[in-house]
């Protein structure tokens, strides 16, 4: 999706990526989970817990860290970094911010956001405490979003592997889902980053889509019996 940036932000992600990644933006995109260890303040920066049930997401209540320090949230990081990125005049390097970073971390951050289990309930820690099945392989709800559909829809749809992929999301944004990119690309009121409306729209696809398990036991829980179709064409408009 690289090839979707405008003139200028191309130009600033090939002047900001290192030499190592060879001008290659997805190449560093899981970065920012490498450093968590490393950078241990960062680890609130990737999701927002919202209380349970309240079905609702505000910045000021939920962007918050468990000590309650507001804007340490993955919405508060997207606004950060974006800010930091904003001070690039594309020839000295700065001299307050580490670009490069801020660059990574947004990078990965805003795909954080549009994973619905990135945005819900405290209890569950977006739903890392949910032990399910994927076909024959035990593991937990927020696994199964973060990598398990998506490498499932790859093997199934996308012979040719992420490359493959990538072309098909490319295809809709032009084609299918066409209408759509303008409202994608605009945030209300001017703003240039608007995390809390990705936040919000994507907490209702975690609370309407995936948390309604109330009529299954544990022992039921094979998640490719509840994820169909209509999910992977989900994961395919995160991705974008």
């Amino acid at each position: 999706m690289q090839g979707r940036l405008s003139v200028a932000a191309a130009a600033a992600v090939r002047g900001l990526l290192p030499s190592y990644a060879g001008g290659n933006l997805s190449s560093l995109c899981s970065w920012a989970d490498d450093v968590k260890f490393r950078y241990p303040w960062s680890a609130p920066l990737h999701y927002i817990d919202t209380p349970d049930r309240l079905c609702n997401y505000t910045y000021d209540r939920d962007c918050r860290d468990e000590d309650g320090i507001k804007g340490r949230c993955v919405a508060g990081a997207i606004t950060n970094y974006t800010s930091q990125l904003l001070t690039y005049d594309g020839t000295s390097p700065s001299t307050q911010y580490n670009l490069t970073q801020a660059l990574l971390f947004l990078s990965h951050f805003m795909g954080d956001i549009h994973q619905p289990l990135h945005v819900g309930f405290t209890s569950d820690k977006g739903g890392n405490t949910i032990d399910v099945h994927w076909y024959t392989r035990k593991t937990v709800l927020h696994h199964v979003w973060d990598d398990n559909i998506i490498e499932t829809a790859e093997d199934d749809y996308y012979g040719e592997g992420v490359a493959e992929f990538v072309d098909a999301l490319t295809q809709n944004i032009t084609g299918e889902w066409s209408q759509r990119v303008p409202g994608w690309e605009q945030c209300s009121k001017n703003q240039t980053t608007c995390p809390d409306t990705y936040a919000k729209t994507y907490y209702k696809s975690s609370v309407l889509n995936l948390f309604d398990f109330t009529q299954f036991t544990v022992a039921e829980l094979s998640i490719p019996c509840l994820v169909n179709s209509s999910s992977i064409e989900v994961t395919d408009r995160l991705l974008t």
